[in-house]
């Protein structure tokens, strides 16, 4: 409860959004707002999700984890309100054409994770052995990759870009050696390539999962 509430207060403010007008977004009286965000009464899940909407955070949604207390005879359970952030899964087919126009969060199967992007964030899943190392930092084949268009790319990040003359994007870590930037598998029998003007930064890995 209190990180929604931290959280719809934060946005409130960046927005500019007053108890008043987000109260008339969501069709109800101004004090009823004001009894959520004051821990005066607890909203719904529903509520609290269509809190998040009408603040534009619709690819934010809030869900119940029950925890139990510990070894404390028989207390109830404890409710916690954790928000997650939901973004598109997307495919490296049509990852390009899909940067190009902006898609909006409409696609037909979406991820959850902790991770607040800056930008319109997406998921990758991994389809190739280029990224598995034989120690260290490793991203192996079947894995998720989060990609945030919004972070700046430097040296040592992991990047997904794209070539000019390529309808598929590529994962690799960016790397400077000897003043030049180069997209670096991970894996060491695949090559390095060196970064020219006709190659385009489309985001930056911001997180991998994987799944068993």
């Amino acid at each position: 409860m209190d990180n929604w509430i931290a959280l719809v207060k934060a946005n409130m403010s960046d927005r500019k959004v007053t108890q008043g007008e987000l109260a008339e977004r969501l069709g109800m009286s101004q004090g009823g707002v004001g009894h959520w965000l004051n821990k005066r009464r607890v909203p719904s899940l529903e509520d609290m999700n269509r809190v998040l909407e009408a603040l534009g955070l619709g690819y934010l949604e809030v869900l119940l984890e029950v925890r139990e207390r510990g070894q404390e005879g028989d207390r109830p359970v404890q409710k916690h309100y954790n928000p997650y952030f939901r973004y598109p899964v997307s495919d490296w087919k049509g990852l390009c054409e899909i940067r190009e126009t902006r898609a909006t969060y409409g696609a037909p199967r979406f991820e959850l994770t902790d991770y607040h992007a800056q930008g319109e964030a997406f998921w990758l899943p991994v389809t190739s052995d280029a990224m598995t190392a034989p120690s260290g930092l490793s991203i192996g084949a079947g894995m998720m990759i989060l990609v945030d268009p919004a972070i700046t790319a430097e040296p040592g990040k992991l990047v997904v870009a794209q070539w000019a003359a390529s309808p598929q994007a590529t994962f690799r870590q960016l790397r400077e050696e000897s003043g030049q930037l180069y997209l670096v598998p991970l894996n060491p029998t695949y090559p390095k390539v060196l970064l020219t003007d006709d190659c385009r930064i489309l985001g930056v890995v911001v997180q991998a999962t994987a799944r068993f």
